[in-house]
């Protein structure tokens, strides 16, 4: 069990590098001139990071997380486990709405200005956050 724990807590940490670098990526790709050296190199960038990082680390995260599910290391009695269920399903739509902007930007048809992508940068932040203070300190 402590390798599998080992395992989701390496591919968390990957998900979330990768989820908390690319939004500052789009911060500055969303001013870079379309067709420009910078907004190409930004596309390589991002293309990179999603497919190369944090999928497969989102990908792993799943599985480790559902093995030890299966293994019965979750106790299902308390409430944490569902904040984190909600919590990690929420970081797994944002996962999506990134790609999305990642799709939209290799396309150069992003719409969404700057300070959109500053917001959205916060919004793993928080729910690792909350995901963190289920798990370690267990509230409920």
């Amino acid at each position: 069990m402590e390798w599998i724990k080992a395992g989701h807590v390496i591919a968390v940490i990957a998900w979330m590098a990768g989820m908390l670098y690319l939004p500052r990526l789009f911060v500055y790709h969303s001013v870079a001139e379309i067709g420009s050296d910078k907004s190409e190199t930004f596309k390589i960038m991002e293309r990179r990071l999603l497919r190369g990082i944090i999928t497969p680390a989102m990908i792993a995260t799943w599985i480790f997380g559902l093995w030890m599910v299966a293994l019965g290391a979750v106790d299902w009695s308390a409430g944490w486990p569902y904040l984190k269920a909600v919590c990690v399903l929420a970081l797994t739509a944002c996962h999506g709405i990134l790609a999305r902007h990642s799709r939209e930007f290799a396309g150069d048809k992003n719409t969404k200005p700057q300070k959109y992508f500053r917001i959205i940068n916060e919004v793993p932040t928080v729910l690792m956050i909350i995901i963190v203070i289920a798990v370690i300190a267990r509230p409920f």
